[in-house]
């Protein structure tokens, strides 16, 4: 549930609704808006100040926007100006607060407190000063968006919401707080009770009818032994766009279940009933074909949240716009997972299917990075065809069709990469 916060300006509930009514955005000022909202439309620049202005925007109003991999490709760790963006709620503030860690209308730093409440025997809360004096780690991490790959859906049948390629992702470097810890001291009521553990931002919905955000895991979920109440992004305090001042960060879990501007870790019986966790950001437990389930069929019985990322790669080079030659060229890019295991193999084709190659990859930074690959093959004159494919030391692999996971909110895309090639 929402926590109310005291501190500068208005509170999360107030300033929800005169952000709602304003019909303004995360990020975006009433100048920008007006110019969204143009025939000329902003570059990312205009609409998040910091921003790369070659950020493929998927949403001007509310700032969506992904990463073109030939950006993408050039960085280790994904720099704040290029990371994808993607926020829940409408909030008022000018552009330029993006290079702030706290967002428009909340609390300041100092100010900032995170609840650890529930079935505890007692609650207890935290500030940011608090948190930065107690141990940190860093966590290298790709975090992605659950939507991200959601356009290729589209060829089975097109669903609603920000049609992102692949760039809906990032490498970062996340430090902070290790969860479990901080948690170790705390007096929880019985486990048989105490079976799930709800974060909560600090973001509100524009109408007392909308929905915190809020998520919830089981309390004995392995992959929150690994969580971080994270304070920096690629060594800097995170900022306000992602999620700044704190937040929660499970690495291998799709980008919406590491909460943004942590305010409350809540031990209850039930998972939290927010629409966030209940309806939205869920996976049918069933295959499903267009038009047998709707996006809001949803229920906590018949689907399950998008916790873990499913395997993945994505070709960066050669790209499209790269100009390649017919002859001899490294065919490279990245794979991922949910870091529960190694993995062991990319396979690459460069004619369509014809014949596949094993790519050499490199040693990631940690279990839930990009594991980098790399291989050669032959371009012929004419549109080549290439695809990847990674599998894991669990077995898990892409599925050579994509489509047979469609549904209809257009989640965890995970089919081989294609790029096609003009040689």
């Amino acid at each position: 549930m929402g926590h109310r916060l005291s501190g500068r300006g208005v509170s999360r509930r107030e300033f929800g609704l005169l952000a709602g009514a304003a019909g303004l955005s995360f990020g975006l000022s009433p100048a920008a808006l007006r110019t969204a909202l143009a025939e000329d439309a902003p570059n990312a620049a205009q609409i998040i100040a910091g921003k790369s202005p070659d950020m493929i925007i998927l949403n001007a109003q509310l700032g969506v926007m992904e990463t073109p991999l030939n950006l993408l490709r050039q960085h280790a760790h994904t720099p704040k100006e290029i990371l994808f963006n993607r926020l829940h709620y409408p909030h008022e503030g000018d552009a330029s607060w993006y290079a702030t860690t706290e967002p428009p209308g909340a609390p300041r730093r100092e100010d900032w407190r995170i609840s650890i409440d529930g079935l505890v025997e007692r609650t207890r809360s935290l500030s940011i000063a608090d948190l930065e004096g107690m141990d940190q780690v860093k966590r290298v991490m790709v975090i992605q968006c659950a939507g991200n790959g959601r356009s290729f859906y589209a060829a089975k049948e097109k669903v609603a919401g920000g049609q992102w390629k692949n760039g809906g992702m990032g490498n970062i470097e996340w430090e902070g707080v290790p969860l479990k810890p901080l948690l170790a001291d705390q007096e929880v009521a019985p486990s048989s009770f105490a079976r799930w553990l709800t974060a909560s931002g600090w973001d509100q919905p524009a109408t007392f009818e909308g929905s915190d955000f809020a998520k919830s895991y089981p309390v004995s979920d392995p992959a929150l032994d690994n969580a971080i109440l994270a304070l920096k992004m690629n060594g800097e305090p995170i900022p306000a766009v992602h999620g700044g001042p704190v937040r929660l960060i499970i690495p291998g879990y799709y980008g919406n279940m590491n909460v943004k501007f942590l305010t409350a870790l809540s031990f209850a019986a039930e998972q939290s009933p927010s629409a966030f966790q209940s309806v939205g950001y869920r996976m049918p437990l069933v295959p499903v074909e267009p038009g047998q389930f709707e996006a809001n069929d949803y229920t906590i019985y018949n689907s399950v949240p998008t916790y873990g990322q499913k395997i993945k790669s994505v070709i960066f080079s050669p790209l499209p716009e790269d100009n390649a030659k017919a002859g001899e060229v490294e065919i490279s890019g990245v794979a991922f997972n949910d870091g529960l295991a190694q993995i062991t193999s990319v396979e690459v084709t460069a004619d369509g299917g014809a014949s596949w190659m094993s790519a050499d990859i490199k040693p990631p930074e940690s279990p839930w990075a990009w594991h980098h690959w790399s291989t050669k093959a032959m371009l012929t004159s004419g549109t080549n065809k290439l695809m990847s494919r990674a599998t894991d030391a669990l077995g898990r692999t892409q599925p050579m069709d994509g489509l047979t996971r469609w549904n209809p909110r257009g989640y965890e895309w995970n089919g081989l990469d294609v790029v096609e090639i003009a040689a």
